[in-house]
Order: C-alpha cells, then structure tokens, then sequence
C-alpha cells in the first residue's frame, strides 16, 4: 500500500472511531432505556472530546485531520504537506475528505448496530436523528450558520496553532490531548445554539446513515437543515486557515 493509501485508511479510521463514540454518546443520553438516559449536555460534550481523542490516536498515519474543515484550513493556511508528509494537492485533499466521509458513514452505521434495540424502544423520531446528526435549538440559518463558522474557526485556529509549537515542546508535546480539551471547550462555550458539528463530514456521514439505514420510525432525516453544518464549518475552517498567515506567524 502506498503513503497516500495508508492515509486514506488512517483517516477512514479515526474518523470511524470518532463518530462512533460521539454518536454513541448521544445514543446513550437520548435514546430511553439506556443506563446513561437523560445524562444531559456536559455528558454529551465530554464524549466527544473523549471520541476526538481516540479518533486522533488510530489516525497517527495520517496526521489525524479527521474533518474536512481541518484539511481545507491547512490547505488556506498555505501548507506545503500533510502532517503525514503527503504533499498539499488536489488528490491528497480529496483522498482526505473522501476518506473521511466514508469513516462517518461507518462509524454512524456502527453506533446504529450497538444501540439496534434502544432505536427500535424509541418513539421520538427526532431522538432518533439526534443521535445521527445536530439541530438547531433556534432555527435560524444564518444565525445558526454563524455559530458554526465561529465554532469552527476556534478549532482550527488553534489546532494549527498546536502544529506551530516547537517541536517536543508546548501544547504540541501532548498529542491528542489538546486536541480532545478544545473540542471540549468548545462545546461548553459555543455548543448550544447548534450542537457544535463544527465538521462536516461528523454531520452529513451520520445523516446520510440514518436516511439509508433501516430505522424502525426514523421519520425525516432533515436535509432542509443538512446544508449549514457542511457549509459552516468549511468557512469557519478556511478563514481560520487564511488568519493563521499573519497571526499566527513562526520565528525564523
């Protein structure tokens, strides 16, 4: 296998594990029945900061970019090469973004399997889309479009600041650890008007599950909304790439 087809599976990897236990933690939280029902938000919330640390550790091979807005701000952030050394081009991110749409897709058909009788207990079919993917508390789309960018900026922003580090030194030295801690924030601080997708591939590989699996009452899979945790996130994710040039410079 070549280095750009290990980092296809890298990604297909981590992303698979992210989603799975992100989802799963919502599964648990919304779905009745479950030991972990009506654990509320800061439950939610640190489940994904848990899923994006391990999603982060199996992605090694890949530099564990594992959402398409982390991948297109290094791309506006003028990167000449991938954490995993593959150069910047039109085959490596789309190699990247495919890989980690499929690993969505995966990892929501997998959080499916391990709560198949909780899904099928459930009445609420809105519960059960929650598991899959996020909503807005206030439908508004340009609002909720603006959270998303503003969530998403924060993350890759300092993500690439955490890249920026000296080497063995800084923020940078803790791995996925950082990483995990800012999702996290992030969540508590800017996650409630929309849930924090704050990566499209987490928002429409999930939705695309549950359009597709065989969910008993699953009801609508809101594609009306499916467009404002994709497109959001990837603005968020190049501006926060272009504002990286000149604020957050290295010393030469």
């Amino acid at each position: 296998m070549d280095n750009l087809g290990i980092v296809f599976l890298s990604e297909v990897v981590g992303t698979a594990m992210l989603i799975l236990l992100g989802c799963g933690v919502v599964a648990n939280v919304a779905l009745a029945k479950n030991k972990g029902f009506n654990g509320g938000f800061l439950m939610v919330t640190f489940g994904w900061g848990f899923a994006v640390f391990a999603g982060v550790i199996v992605a090694y091979n890949s530099g564990a970019h594992i959402n398409p807005a982390v991948t297109l701000g290094l791309v506006a952030s003028g990167a000449e090469e991938f954490g995993s050394g593959v150069p910047v081009n039109f085959v490596s991110v789309i190699t990247y973004i495919a890989a980690q749409l499929i690993g969505a897709v995966l990892g929501a058909v997998l959080t499916w399997l391990a709560y198949k009788q909780h899904f099928d207990d459930e009445i609420e079919p809105a519960n059960k889309l929650g598991v899959f993917s996020t909503g807005p508390a206030i439908r508004s789309y340009g609002w909720n479009l603006v959270t998303e960018i503003i969530g998403t900026f924060v993350l890759v922003f300092v993500v690439i600041g955490f890249g920026r580090q000296e080497p063995g030194g800084g923020l940078a030295a803790l791995g996925a650890l950082p990483v995990a801690l800012l999702v996290v924030g992030i969540g508590v601080s800017l996650g409630g008007p929309t849930g924090y997708a704050i990566n499209p591939a987490r928002d429409l590989g999930p939705r695309i599950a549950h359009f597709i699996l065989p969910i008993k009452g699953k009801g609508s899979s809101d594609w009306a909304y499916s467009w404002v945790p994709v497109v959001g996130p990837i603005i968020g994710g190049v501006l926060a790439g272009l504002a990286s040039i000149p604020l957050l410079p290295t010393l030469s």
